[in-house]
């Protein structure tokens, strides 16, 4: 089944209210989606996403480039096209812009792979279940008030959610604990509560705030600081009984080697848009597995499904429902648990005519120059008007000065015969000194003597 080609499609999708937390202020999200054409007629789809959409530029224009080396590959070959543009990102870097693009390509492959076969992704990952537990992430905002969160966390119970996420960043770490405190009241014990830092504070101010969580009996306390600090995260997992969920940022297998090495984290939050694709998602859910560490996948909830069918370690799903408006197909619940669709590829379909009215600047319009400004009405007209006929330009005499009355024109002097330059003056040559004289800086010596 050889791919044929690579097309591209950007989208920016606003959220229905502004989404706060101690690092983000989001008004909407933008898409990159990725078709993979094979000669079979059968089209992979995949995506990305961005926060903020400008930044679509750059992901969507390294998707093309890679795109580029997929044309003529056997589509079912995924390991050796994974392996290929892993070999080919080498200069620009294995993190960052080509990773994400590598990812949303591998996607594809996997989608079109599955529907080319007619199974779901996750029977050819090695199937071991049909549902999985699901938590709500999408509510219980920063910028709620307590009663605003306590009045949502029972909207998800009634919902049939028996698990959700809040987040934390409050000035006064106080404050945090008693909203954490407001909601455990709320839902009963249980429920399974998660706590969200969105990497907002320092390790100090952290391990203050976990220890007065701690009874609270948070499911997991998910990036309390930067990600990049990976010693930060070890000193909190070692200090605190509440579980560390870190790992979302990260890029491939050898960005959670040294999580894991660190004991930095007791929940890995793989992300299918960065870490490398399906293809390298269940490398690191193996490589967990020998670590005894279970996998929740951070956000992309549609894709990551097929995943937590496949991956016995991952056995909880982040439902956001940004991405949801991208689909003609949703996510099916059932007392808390998301059914893992037995549609063909990664089960999810997007709704071509409902985005259209989202659809983005391309990326080579995005990053254009400035319009030209608007000519005048006079150079407009002139624009209008007929070219005048060229004519040759006679030169122009060399006008005489005349001469003042009653003086007579000086006579102009001879010109002066050309001569030859003198030769310079050849430099001195220095004396040589006589070997019978006395130096000068002996003489005093001498005269003394």
């Amino acid at each position: 089944m050889k791919i044929t080609g690579i097309r591209t499609m950007t989208v920016d999708v606003p959220l229905e209210e502004p989404v706060i937390t101690a690092i983000h202020d989001i008004r909407s999200i933008g898409y990159v989606l990725v078709f993979v054409d094979t000669e079979a007629g059968v089209t992979g789809e995949g995506h990305l996403f961005s926060l903020p959409a400008r930044h679509l530029a750059p992901l969507e224009a390294m998707t093309a480039v890679l795109g580029q080396s997929l044309i003529g590959e056997d589509a079912h070959r995924v390991e050796g096209i994974w392996h290929k543009l892993w070999t080919e990102v080498n200069f620009v870097g294995h993190k960052g812009v080509p990773l994400f693009a590598l990812s949303a390509l591998d996607m594809a492959l996997w989608d079109a792979r599955g529907k080319a076969l007619g199974q779901p992704v996750h029977r050819l990952l090695g199937s071991c279940r049909d549902a999985v537990p699901a938590y709500h992430s999408g509510g219980l905002w920063l910028s709620r008030s307590r009663d605003e969160l306590v009045a949502e966390a029972k909207t998800f119970l009634k919902q049939g959610f028996r698990a959700m996420k809040m987040r934390l960043g409050k000035p006064r770490w106080q404050e945090d604990v008693e909203r954490a405190e407001a909601v455990r009241d709320a839902v009963g014990p249980d429920i399974r509560l998660m706590a969200d830092a969105n990497q907002g504070f320092d390790v100090r101010h952290a391990l203050r705030l976990g220890r007065a969580l701690e009874p609270v009996g948070l499911d997991w306390f998910e990036e309390p600081v930067p990600a990049y600090d990976v010693a930060g995260h070890a000193a909190l997992a070692a200090a605190l009984d509440t579980p560390i969920a870190t790992g979302e940022t990260e890029y491939t297998r050898y960005g959670f080697r040294p999580l894991i090495e660190a004991k930095a984290a007791d929940v890995l939050m793989p992300d299918l848009g960065r870490v490398g694709g399906v293809t390298e998602f269940m490398r690191v859910g193996h490589m967990a597995q020998a670590w005894d560490l279970p996998v929740s996948p951070h956000l992309y909830s549609e894709a990551s499904l097929q995943l937590c069918g496949a991956l016995r370690n991952c056995d909880l799903l982040e439902y956001m429902p940004w991405s949801a408006r991208l689909f003609g197909d949703k996510i099916e619940f059932e007392d808390g648990r998301a059914r893992i669709p037995d549609r063909p590829g990664l089960g999810f379909s997007f709704d071509l005519d409902a985005l259209e009215a989202f659809r983005a600047a391309p990326a080579a319009q995005s990053a254009a120059a400035p319009a030209p400004k608007r000519p005048s009405r006079r150079a407009a007209a002139k624009k209008d008007e007929p070219p005048a006929p060229k004519t040759e330009a006679k030169p122009k005499a060399r006008a005489v000065p005349k001469a003042r009355a009653g003086t007579k024109p000086e006579a102009k002097a001879p010109p002066k015969p050309e001569t030859a330059p003198e030769p310079a003056p050849k430099p001195a040559r220095r004396k040589r000194r006589d070997p019978g004289k006395t130096p000068w800086y002996l003489r005093r010596e001498t005269e003394d003597a």
